[in-house]
């Protein structure tokens, strides 16, 4: 966690001293807040620490977050959020400043979210078999799950997988183009993803996916194209173009079923025109990532005992 707590000044670190390891573990999200005390957010509870933040405390994180040059954050100030080193994020939130009707950027900030970026290797191991055709080739893939209920971290080792081919199961290696719109899946810093991924991986960081698909289709022959939350028409739009290309594609969409994200018209389309061939739904219980179902293109779960036959029940399907 140095990674993180360098930034922190000695009074946040003074406070969180009293954290086991245990809770580090378990540790999902710091929130910090000028004139309100620290909340630690970890797998299944939240703690509240004795300690307020000061306004000195949210200047001195700026500060170190900005390499003591606020002016060299001014795209991350716009966006909302600042990736660091090991794929960690902090987002912002504070006195909005706009030109011409648009976000220029956050000032004075107020509010601090350390969100920490767990990579968990071998967590879609046991879905392999659930995802490849008759052919060894990839099934066009959706992830369906709330906020927070580790859809990325299962996305981020489905595009290692897919990049790296698995030997057992005498499946090649893929050319696999992520599109990392707001840095998550790759933790990408100055360009350079910190994540693990196999050799035959390109990364596009902080670009939109729709344009972003486009870009990758063109210039980087992908046979796998890797997005996160999808939903806007330009995404549905783009990835049907990609489809239609041949490529294989691997996405997350918020939702807690299937038919929660029906209702939505543009998703609605895809899932009408039976554009994915699996759908995987995660919760966050009983820990996060949780597998709750596995459904085929139409949305219909797999018959119990297809989990049987392969002694996977949906409590099995864990993080390895």
């Amino acid at each position: 966690m140095k990674l993180i707590t360098n930034f922190f000044p000695q009074s946040i670190l003074s406070a969180l001293s009293p954290l086991s390891e245990n809770h580090w573990s378990q540790l999902e999200e710091i929130r910090l807040r000028i004139n309100r005390p620290i909340v630690i957010h970890l797998h299944q509870t939240t703690m509240t620490l004795p300690y307020t933040v000061t306004a000195a405390d949210a200047d001195q994180l700026m500060q170190r977050l900005a390499k003591f040059s606020i002016y060299t954050l001014d795209e991350e100030l716009r966006k909302g959020y600042l990736t660091i080193e090991g794929g960690h994020r902090v987002g912002f939130a504070g006195k909005v400043i706009l030109e011409n009707g648009e976000v220029k950027a956050i000032r004075n900030v107020s509010s601090f979210n350390i969100r920490i970026a767990r990579e968990t290797k071998g967590v879609s191991n046991k879905l392999i078999n659930y995802l490849l055709k008759e052919d060894k080739t990839w099934m066009h893939t959706m992830i369906i799950g709330p906020p927070q209920s580790g859809k990325t971290t299962l996305l981020r080792d489905l595009a290692r997988i897919v990049s790296l081919g698995d030997k057992h199961a005498e499946v090649p290696p893929m050319k696999v183009g992520i599109v990392d719109e707001r840095s998550e899946i790759a933790g990408s810093v100055s360009g350079v993803p910190q994540l693990s991924f196999g050799i035959e991986v390109d990364v596009l960081d902080a670009c939109p996916k729709a344009e972003g698909m486009m870009m990758m289709i063109r210039s980087m022959s992908p046979r796998a194209l890797v997005i996160d939350e999808v939903g806007r028409t330009e995404d549905i739009d783009a990835m049907e173009e990609a489809m239609h290309a041949g490529i294989t594609l691997l996405s997350t969409v918020h939702g807690n079923s299937y038919e929660d994200i029906k209702k939505r018209p543009q998703m609605n389309r895809l899932l009408k025109a039976e554009a994915f061939e699996r759908y995987i739904v995660v919760g966050r219980n009983p820990y996060p990532g949780a597998v709750l179902s596995i459904l085929d293109k139409q949305g219909k779960p797999l018959k119990q005992e297809i989990y049987a036959n392969k002694k996977l029940s949906i409590d099995l399907i864990n993080r390895g």
